[in-house]
């Protein structure tokens, strides 16, 4: 199986992007303050036909924006997917969020082509799996997060970003085991704490995990961070892509870059 992977990169690079994304992932409240960022993603889908996954921006603001304002982004990128307005670890609050949004997003997909993701929420194993259930019933595709509070309990390993990688792992084997797992839905993976999580899906044929978005290699080569050949990193720069929207790099820092992407294919498929 093949998962098919993005990096949120800065605007310096989103053209280079285009030759090491499978997509093109875009972070809504970027766009106003950033034309040239909204202009690459219009020249994507216009000009290239690339595919493109609009995302809430969540998890850089904290919440998920204004849903009025995501509607009419949305509607004048036409992207090939997009994620729902969802609310942080809260399951109901979550699915009271999609079903406010429905109406939206129907008009969305009777406008054009497109897929509405749900973002699966929740702060323990029941909630969690009603919203995950909801979600099957309601949305075109489902997207699972990389650090819910819950995988910290659920988890193995000595740190905290281990505990996130094993726990989501065992969230998603813990669907399949209870006959919850949705095999007929696309899922797409929200980010990442190591890289080296995902070849665990691939090992067990999860064929329906069809993408995946991660700043990580493309961060990490931004603070000089070279990967392992075997797991990447071991540490996470806890700064987040969108702060580094205007970074302009090095030749150091291009190096490393390429190195890491190199990397996080390698540790994906080897």
């Amino acid at each position: 199986m093949l998962i098919k992977v993005s990096h949120e990169s800065p605007i310096s690079i989103l053209e280079q992007s285009k030759g090491y994304n499978d997509f093109d992932y875009a972070l809504v409240h970027l766009f106003e303050k950033y034309p040239a960022y909204l202009n690459f993603f219009k020249a994507s889908k216009s000009i290239y036909n690339r595919e493109i996954l609009l995302d809430n921006s969540i998890f850089e603001l904290g919440r998920a924006f204004d849903p009025q304002k995501f509607y009419d982004a949305a509607k004048d990128l036409q992207p090939n997917m997009f994620i729902v307005p969802d609310v942080l670890e809260d399951a109901g609050g979550t699915i009271n969020s999609f079903k406010s949004f429905s109406p939206a997003k129907n008009s969305l997909k009777d406008s054009f082509t497109t897929k509405a993701i749900g973002a699966v929420q929740g702060k323990c194993w029941q909630d969690l799996r009603d919203c995950y259930r909801f979600m099957t019933d309601e949305a075109d595709m489902i997207a699972i997060s990389f650090d819910f509070s819950y995988y910290q309990t659920t988890g193995e390993g000595r740190t905290t970003l281990e505990r996130f990688c094993t726990g989501r792992q065992r969230f998603i084997m813990d669907l399949i085991n209870n006959n919850v797992w949705d095999w007929s839905k696309p899922h797409h993976l929200l980010g990442c704490s190591l890289a080296k999580e995902f070849r665990y899906y691939v090992n067990n044929n999860i064929y329906n995990i069809v993408s995946v978005d991660t700043s990580n290699p493309v961060v990490a080569a931004i603070h000089g961070l070279k990967y392992d050949a075997e797991y990447g990193l071991q540490n996470k720069p806890t700064t987040k892509l969108a702060d580094l929207i205007e970074h302009q790099f090095t030749p150091d820092q291009v190096e490393i870059l390429n190195y890491n992407l190199k990397m996080f294919r390698k540790i994906i498929y080897r």
